[in-house]
């Protein structure tokens, strides 16, 4: 796929400034953190792309040489598109960063109070 195509098909699948990644995941709309790119790591693999295959991945060429440690790190890990997301603890990270709506049954043309004190 092209650069320009890849542009194309995310501006297409990008919904709100939030990718449909992952079911269930918690979104990141009202907390000030933008989603981000997918990257390439120090080993040209692909992170963030949410298809977790690349030739070049150690978990694809995985052999009794293969040194686990090589998996870890924050080259492995995607800022804004990263299963860790999903758990109960960073879904309230992000609950606690949004913004909380002042005047959540306040009708935009109507005073609903009006005469009722």
């Amino acid at each position: 796929m092209m650069a320009n195509e890849r542009k194309v098909l995310e501006d297409t699948v990008t919904m709100d400034g939030t990718l449909p990644h992952q079911i269930n995941s918690p979104s990141f709309k009202g907390t000030g953190i933008e989603m981000q790119p997918p990257f390439k790591n120090q080993y040209d693999v692909t992170i963030g792309d949410s298809k977790y295959v690349s030739a070049n991945s150690p978990l694809e060429n995985w052999s009794k040489e293969t040194d686990p440690s090589v998996m870890t790190g924050d080259q492995w890990v995607h800022p804004t598109n990263d299963i860790g997301w999903n758990t109960a603890e960073n879904t309230d990270l992000l609950e606690r960063k949004k913004q909380p709506n002042a005047f959540p049954f306040m009708h935009p043309t109507k005073d609903v109070s009006h005469g009722k004190d």
